[in-house]
């Protein structure tokens, strides 16, 4: 007698999961641009250029300043008391690592999903 074998699939994602994903990015980049004007605003009252570690700072988190810029709301993504070259690299180390950990998740993901169908 042959074996019979049945194909349980998952269910799919509802649309309330992409909905609750899509809230949660959201808020949590409102969040971040909340913060970021709130340290932008301690930190331009230093006498102290910004240096390295605060321009690798700002430059991973000014992709997630986007959604406050859309609506409207002026944040901090860039300090202009900086120290020159050093505060302009840790800027662009700090895009350019964000972009790349987020494109890298994005490119697996994808790849995962095309391997499933």
């Amino acid at each position: 007698m042959p074996a019979s074998t049945i194909n349980v699939s998952a269910p799919a994602p509802s649309r309330w999961n992409l909905v609750t994903r899509l809230v949660s990015i959201l808020l949590l980049a409102f969040v971040i641009g909340w913060i970021l004007n709130r340290v932008g605003q301690q930190l331009s009252h230093s006498p102290r250029p910004a240096g390295f570690v605060r321009g690798l700072v700002q430059g991973a988190l000014m992709p997630a300043s986007m959604p406050n810029l859309l609506i409207g709301h002026d944040v901090v993504i860039y300090a202009e008391k900086n120290n020159g070259v050093f505060y302009k690299l840790g800027y662009t180390l700090g895009v350019n690592g964000c972009g790349a950990i987020f494109f890298g998740m994005f490119y697996w993901r994808l790849k995962r999903w095309r391997n499933r169908q």
